[in-house]
Formats: C-alpha cells, structure tokens, sequence
C-alpha cells in the first residue's frame, strides 16, 4: 500500500504517512531546518504539504535524509550528483515493478493459452484416425486386381 496514494484506513500510518513537522524532522535526521528546506527546494526531498502549505515528513522522507547526508558528507557527492542519484533509484524502482507486473500478466497470458489449448484437444474428435501422407512414406503398396470375375 503506498501511503501517498492513500491508505485504506486513513488512520493506517506506513513508511510514506506525512506526520513530522520539519523541526521533529530535522531532529530526527539531525540536519538543520534550513537544510530540510534547501533540500526540498533543490527538490532532493520533497516532503508533502498541508493545506495550509506547511511542510510533512513521513519516514521514507526521514530516511532519504539521512542517505542525502551520508552521500554528502562521507562519500563527498554534490548535491547535483545526489539528485541524479535518487532519480535514477527511484527511475529503476519503477522499473522492477513494472518487470514484476509484466510477468504476472505473461503468467496469466501462459495459463489461459494452456487452458485455451486444452479445451482445443478435448474438443476433437475420438472416431477419426489420422491422415497420413502416403507420398511422405517410402513402403510401397502392390495392388493385383481379381482376374477372376
């Protein structure tokens, strides 16, 4: 279920539930507030917003915080190569779950053929023999007509 398509319960909380507000967020990822907001106009992290435009985070966006610090300060990334990093990773989540999608539905393409295929074969019929080229054979046949008659 993914929380920011909307939960089946509303009061069902996920990964993607918009709860903290961006001071308890900035404590939690131990960044500065100010940080949070240069991020999310960078548009690193992009929390959701309330209606009165006040800044959500949920814990996805906590976590992906807290990776956008570690790229930063131990792997030395700039913020650019962060942002491109995070497309590509959500570019490639995407693309799983649309690989997971198309097997499912080759699956079920593969299960109604052989169902499809079996109902092809019970239809036939059990009295006819089948036909056999003779040109295709190599036995030969000798016919000798009665003389008899």
């Amino acid at each position: 279920m993914d929380g920011r398509n909307g939960p089946s319960n509303p009061y069902e909380l996920t990964d993607e539930t918009p709860v903290y507000v961006i001071s308890v967020a900035a404590q939690l990822s131990g960044l500065h507030p100010q940080t949070l907001r240069q991020y999310d106009r960078l548009g690193l992290v992009c929390p959701d917003r309330t209606a009165g435009r006040g800044r959500r985070y949920s814990a996805r966006d906590i976590q992906l915080l807290r990776e956008v610090q570690r790229l930063s300060q131990d792997d030395g990334i700039n913020l650019a190569g962060i942002k491109r990093i995070i497309e590509l990773q959500t570019q490639v989540a995407a693309l799983q779950a649309k690989v997971v999608e198309l097997q499912q539905a080759l699956e079920g393409a593969a299960v109604a053929m052989r169902q499809r295929e079996a109902q092809v074969h019970a239809s036939y019929r059990r009295d006819l023999v089948p036909y056999q080229d003779v040109r295709a054979s190599s036995a030969i046949v000798v016919w000798r007509p009665d003389r008899r008659g």
